[in-house]
């Protein structure tokens, strides 16, 4: 069967890593949203006369947020369409809280959870302090607003709950505060792909 997985959490919080580390040993494709969407958020915001590193802010939010999740899922889905499994990274945070979004968007490709296996890794640490100094310590442009606007930005850090009609052996709650060993990446593996040898 087919999988779509989702790996959803907070800035640093590690999901990217997570995600390309699994698909790196499984040869899966993998849907970025910051990937997908930057060519198209620098075009915007530098059109709209704004911070083109701008990940953010409230004009960000209503310019490019939804374009974003568009353009990933709409090439999510396209994969899954023709058979291919699909690893998709993003915060996700409305889309979570909304039991009905997967529903659409899995019948928009003729598709359902009967199926797809869908899954989805829900990545958090265990406080802000641990998300900031990631994110300081990766050192990218469009991290700038999140350091400077700390106060309002961390409270978007919170562990969620998925509201997706999902059985509850397809959803993780992976705490990624220690280091990744290979034994956290097994864990992972057999969560998405059954037992591992």
């Amino acid at each position: 069967m087919r999988k779509l997985v989702f790996f959803v959490g907070g800035a640093g919080a590690g999901k990217t890593t997570l995600a390309k580390a699994l698909a790196r040993k499984r040869g899966v494709a993998v849907f970025d949203m910051d990937t997908m969407l930057r060519p198209a958020a620098v075009q915007i915001m530098t059109v709209a006369g704004l911070d083109p590193n701008d990940r953010d802010s409230e004009e960000y939010k209503v310019l490019c947020r939804d374009l974003g999740y568009r353009i990933t899922m709409d090439a999510a889905l396209e994969n899954i369409d023709i058979g291919t499994d699909a690893f998709v990274i993003g915060p996700f945070t409305k889309e979570i809280g909304d039991p009905s979004w997967l529903v659409k968007e899995l019948a928009s490709v003729g598709a359902s959870v009967q199926d797809v296996d869908v899954k989805a890794v829900m990545v958090y640490l265990q406080n802000d302090r641990q998300h900031y100094s990631r994110i300081e310590k990766r050192g990218l442009e469009t991290d700038q607003y999140k350091l400077e606007h700390w106060e309002s930005f961390s409270r978007s850090l919170a562990k969620k709950t998925l509201a997706w009609e999902l059985p509850e052996s397809s959803v993780l709650y992976y705490d990624n505060s220690p280091a990744m060993e290979e034994e956290a990446l097994q864990r992972l593996e057999r969560f998405v792909y059954g037992d591992v040898i």
